[in-house]
């Protein structure tokens, strides 16, 4: 059983900023959460310190990688294996984001509009020197996507079930059934205000391969 120590939300989110501005060079951080556990706004927070602190760092949210409507609803609109396995491209958040920066020093913010259902016409970024970007979004671990830092934001299906909308209530299965990767950082989130960590750092750097 994990052994979890109570932390202030300030106090994590300067946490993770620590583990994060250690990494030398490009590198990229996974905010794996149910939409429930909103990671965006979380993985904006962090970048925010990280700016304070002297590093580029910018957020792209994975809502910004689903596929075309034609493709995710192909064969079933509310289907938790649909979500799964045709929801998001995490091929071409491989391709644009994590390879693009460590090889070519360059990222796509957004590929897709989930709303207009248009491709979102967004500008390729050259990334300042030592830029960290965070991405955040659902069931990012366990993808082969190489990420430098992993963290996790855990909540119980008892809290999903509460913080879901009932339009997306057929995602919770599919957050369940997702088979992840241990994160490096492994936060309780049920309360987030009142949060909970694991962190395995100190044990050795993980990646998500």
């Amino acid at each position: 059983m994990p052994r979890f120590t109570a932390i202030s939300p300030d106090a994590l989110a300067e946490l993770v900023a620590d583990r994060a501005i250690s990494l030398p060079g490009h590198a990229v951080i996974a905010v794996d959460g149910a939409d429930a556990a909103d990671p965006v706004t979380f993985a904006r927070t962090v970048a925010d310190l990280l700016r304070a602190g002297g590093r580029p760092a910018e957020v792209v949210a994975l809502h910004d990688f689903v596929r075309p409507a034609s493709v995710r609803l192909e064969y079933d609109r509310s289907g938790e294996y649909t979500y799964r396995t045709a929801w998001f491209d995490y091929a071409a958040l491989d391709r644009e984001v994590l390879q693009a920066l460590r090889q070519h020093g360059r990222w796509l913010p957004a590929l897709w509009n989930e709303h207009t259902d248009r491709s979102a016409r967004a500008r390729i970024q050259t990334a300042a020197l030592g830029t960290l970007l965070l991405i955040a979004g659902p069931m990012l671990l366990g993808r082969n996507l190489d990420f430098d830092l992993t963290l996790s934001l855990h909540m119980s299906e008892a809290a999903l079930r509460r913080r879901t909308s009932p339009d997306a209530a057929f995602t919770i299965e599919a957050l369940r059934a997702h088979e992840s990767e241990d994160p490096d950082i492994l936060i309780a989130w049920d309360h987030p205000d009142r949060p909970a960590v694991r962190d395995s750092t100190a044990q050795g750097p993980h990646r998500d391969r």
